[in-house]
């Protein structure tokens, strides 16, 4: 996909992979938008790049509709939504998978499903009576595979590939192109060092960012900047018992490592 002169929108841009996402369309000719909940955060990467920073919190349905009208009316039409804001929150009991609260599963759903929902069901639409787009959504292996220590993780990162899969779906003859980026260990801050992900290779935030844009150039829908990850699934699908088994064990070895 050819970003000169066009207009890429990330969101969770002030840090981590969406900064880099933000940065490495920059690096190849394109107009950024520099969208995070962090308005500071954003107003910095977005002044380093040559960019337009919105402050913007994806969970609001409102506000993410107000933030992309304001990005065409503004910059121009967006080519490519990055839509990479999400969060993390472990299970507050590391012993007791159903420890977090209804709280957490609402912010978790909100912002790690609904937030490519709310900007996909403004973004379609015009993009079909346009005969182009393109949606990246970050999601994560988890999305594949499992979060160890996060029901609430592993669970919205399963649901958002879902909705992924179905735009994909359902707008491929449209001429909109939709991929998902599932990267494993990543050096950000969300990121911890129980992470069993941190065992495995941690790429940085640049890596992964270039991996994406080759991906969505190759037309690829899932992108592994890790592709130790598409091993890893092929197990999962091929026997689950197995796999959970050995997930079983991993999880146990985490906690007797770090005393919990």
């Amino acid at each position: 996909m050819d970003l000169a002169g066009r207009v890429v929108a990330v969101t969770g841009a002030a840090r981590g992979i969406g900064r880099a996402l933000a940065g490495a369309a920059r690096a190849r000719g394109a107009t950024v938008a520099v969208l995070d909940r962090d308005g500071a955060g954003a107003g910095a990467v977005a002044e380093r790049l040559g960019g337009r920073a919105y402050a913007l919190d994806v969970a609001d349905a409102g506000a993410v509709a107000a933030a992309i009208a304001g990005i065409e009316s503004e910059l121009g039409p967006i080519a490519l939504y990055c839509s990479n804001a999400g969060i993390l929150e472990r299970d507050p009991d590391p012993g007791l998978a159903t420890s977090a609260d209804l709280d957490s599963w609402a912010r978790s759903w909100a912002v790690n499903v609904m937030g490519h929902v709310h900007a996909a069901r403004v973004l379609v639409p015009l993009w079909r009576a346009r005969g182009f787009g393109a949606f990246l959504g970050t999601v994560s292996a988890a999305g594949l595979l499992s979060q160890i220590g996060s029901a609430t993780y592993s669970a919205t990162k399963h649901a958002a590939l879902a909705v992924l899969e179905h735009l994909a779906i359902a707008h491929e003859e449209d001429g909109i192109r939709i991929a998902a980026l599932c990267p494993q260990g990543v050096d950000t801050a969300m990121l911890g060092a129980a992470s069993a992900a941190s065992r495995d290779g941690v790429l940085s935030p640049e890596a992964v960012a270039e991996a994406a844009l080759d991906g969505l150039a190759a037309g690829r829908f899932l992108i592994l900047p890790h592709p130790q990850v598409a091993a890893y699934a092929r197990r999962r699908a091929e026997d689950p018992e197995r796999w959970l088994t050995g997930m079983a064990r991993l999880r146990r070895s985490m906690r007797g490592e770090h005393g919990v």
